[in-house]
């Protein structure tokens, strides 16, 4: 396959928290600009949008991106959405199925190939432990909605290739540098397109005793969680003074690795 236009919608995970680079917008890379730089090795007149930032909702982020995205008049989309509703204390999953179905529709029915994600499986232990089955949940409305309009799935849910810790940041919310190129490489494999980017191998984790274990859940805590919480009940966004990465189509510098 190649493709001449990409927009990128969604939240943190698109936007590329968790894989720090100060030569770029927002200093992050993250998986969507891989796949972009893969796919403009491919055509001459490449462009590249992300419109993505971190905390968005899926309300959000269909109000704020899905105009301008169809705007751009892209042939590939990537949307991911709904895992910050999902983490919230209360949440219709119908009604975000039938927010996010909505989406879906109007993208396809521009011509463009569209890619959807899961949630990944965060096991039955850990701080997602309680919500895993509102994950599941919601995972089937995105495959049924995915079938419905054709849409190209990449199933982190399914992913057990990799080791989930392993591929996380030290905040235990967003994937690292080796998850983001891991994620690269499934989303050009979903789509069908070669690339040159190696597999991702993952040293195992130390394990930890049990005081060990207690030190390090409490620095997490103290510098992730609380602030997180905090946000939540202040009704503030890590995003809230965050643009898109690239409003607008642009070219891109092959960097591929």
């Amino acid at each position: 396959m190649t493709f001449h236009r990409y927009v990128a919608l969604g939240d943190s995970f698109t936007e590329g928290v968790g894989d720090p680079d100060p030569s770029r917008a927002n200093g992050l890379r993250g998986w969507a600009d891989r796949v972009a730089e893969v796919l403009a090795t491919q055509t001459d007149d490449f462009g590249y949008a992300n419109l993505a930032v971190r905390g968005r909702k899926l309300g959000p982020i269909v109000a704020e991106q899905l105009d301008a995205t169809v705007a751009l008049e892209p042939d590939l989309v990537t949307i991911h959405g709904g895992g910050n509703d999902v983490l919230r204390p209360r949440v219709d999953l119908d009604a975000l199925a039938a927010t996010y179905d909505d989406a879906i529709a109007r993208l396809a029915a521009t011509g463009a190939r569209v890619v959807m994600f899961t949630i990944f499986d965060p096991g039955g232990r850990g701080i997602y432990g309680p919500v895993r089955g509102r994950m599941a949940i919601f995972n089937e409305w995105v495959r049924e909605i995915a079938d419905r309009h054709d849409a190209t799935i990449v199933d982190m849910w399914r992913m057990r290739d990799i080791e989930i810790a392993g591929v996380m940041d030290t905040d235990r919310m967003h994937l690292n540098h080796h998850g983001h190129t891991h994620m690269a490489r499934a989303v050009l494999d979903a789509l069908g397109v070669e690339h040159a980017l190696e597999p991702v191998t993952v040293e195992p984790l130390p394990v930890l005793a049990r005081r060990q274990q207690w030190t390090a859940n409490v620095q997490w805590t103290r510098e992730f969680l609380v602030p997180w919480v905090h946000r939540r009940l202040t009704g503030r966004s890590s995003g809230d003074t965050v643009q898109a990465k690239h409003p607008g189509l642009s070219s891109v510098q092959s960097r591929v690795r």
